[in-house]
């Protein structure tokens, strides 16, 4: 009982947000203002979900298979690069100017090559989510490594800490406030990336769901599928967020 109430006053406000938003819709869409070939009543939206239950979760577990090997080779590449260059200061300064450079270049411009000169659909879909979410992480391990304050490596000397011990005991702990911070801001990247590389060859997926019934012209069925992903995203993103502050309780936010 008392984490209910923790819950409905910590997201009252959140909770009267989207109550509201529903109401506008339905109250568009009974009075004829909507257009409704574009915003289907509410009833059939929900005949719509209930038609597609199962074929729902398979988009969901499809878009999982990708999303979880390119969360954990974006966050291995984050990290091993990143730790090199923060700690490594010619390095950092010679390699900055490349990395930031194809940074910059949108990995929805690369699909056309990476499409064509992958070996199969999910190889490329893979890399093209991997290039798209890995530099907020890259970029927030290199800044956390370079904050850290000195007193604490002086400390570790002390300790004579060296090697391993040193990496996992104070480099990336005194660093985890901003890897953690770039890793959950680099998940809404993650969801894009995913739902658009699913968009363009998938069999099933999030992101194919909403595509195939947005061009046949069933749009009951394509806010199904919008209103999944957007509930799924807060799901995840509210976990991820739950584990960043779990790890960071040491830390005063």
């Amino acid at each position: 009982m008392n984490n209910q109430k923790n819950f409905f006053k910590k997201y009252w406000l959140t909770i009267c947000i989207y109550i509201g938003l529903v109401l506008l819709y339905v109250g568009y869409t009974e009075s004829g203002r909507a257009n409704s070939y574009l915003f289907p009543d509410v009833d059939d939206i929900g005949k719509a979900f209930q038609a597609n239950k199962g074929v729902m979760l398979l988009n969901l577990v499809s878009s999982f298979k990708l999303m979880i090997p390119s969360i954990l080779i974006s966050l291995a590449l984050a990290l091993g690069i990143g730790t090199i260059l923060g700690l490594c200061k010619w390095l950092r300064e010679a390699l900055y100017p490349v990395i930031y450079s194809f940074s910059v270049i949108p990995s929805i411009l690369l699909s056309p090559f990476v499409l064509l000169l992958a070996p199969n659909f999910v190889v490329a879909s893979v890399f093209l989510v991997v290039y798209g979410t890995v530099w907020t992480t890259l970029f927030s391990t290199i800044t956390g490594i370079m904050t850290i304050d000195k007193r604490y490596l002086d400390k570790a000397a002390t300790l004579e800490l060296h090697g391993v011990k040193l990496m996992t005991k104070v480099i990336l702990p005194a660093a985890s406030p901003s890897i953690l911070s770039g890793f959950v801001s680099s998940l809404r990247s993650t969801f894009l990336m995913l739902v658009y590389v699913e968009m363009y060859g998938a069999q099933y997926g999030m992101g194919f769901f909403v595509k195939k019934y947005s061009e046949i012209g069933l749009f009951s069925y394509t806010w199904v599928g919008f209103i999944f992903l957007v509930i799924v995203l807060v799901i995840v993103m509210q976990l991820f967020e739950k584990l960043k502050n779990y790890m960071l309780k040491w830390t005063i936010g």
